[in-house]
């Protein structure tokens, strides 16, 4: 599948999402990452076994204004900037994320972009 994207930025993207699925997935579980062709949209899934979320930090994780770190499995700290950032970058690239969480059963994210029309 071939997407036009910025590298740099899209690396920088999934580093930030498996250090996060990293970060809240206790010793023991599990990450994946999985990539499906829908049509002409190409979507990418990390999916970690981790701690999870309620419904109210989702509907928070993309805003500005509710800037807010959780501490990870191992007290690892961060800034709350992460995926703001990643969803700044996503868009930039003609794509868009979403993220289904349960508490206690781990988080996906998922990007969609578009697939380009170049043939290989």
């Amino acid at each position: 599948m071939i997407i036009f994207a910025d590298l740099e930025s899209i690396n920088t993207v999934f580093r930030n999402l498996l250090n996060n699925a990293i970060k809240f997935t206790p010793n023991g579980g599990k990450i994946t990452i999985d990539s499906f062709q829908n049509k002409n949209v190409m979507e990418i899934a990390v999916k970690d076994t981790g701690v999870g979320m309620n419904q109210i930090t989702i509907d928070n994780l993309f805003k500005m204004e509710v800037i807010k770190s959780t501490p990870g499995t191992n007290s690892e700290k961060g800034t709350g900037l992460g995926l703001l950032l990643c969803k700044e970058l996503i868009e930039k690239n003609s794509g868009v994320i979403s993220v289904e969480s349960e508490l206690g059963k781990g988080s996906t994210f998922k990007i969609k972009f578009p697939i380009s029309n170049l043939q290989h």
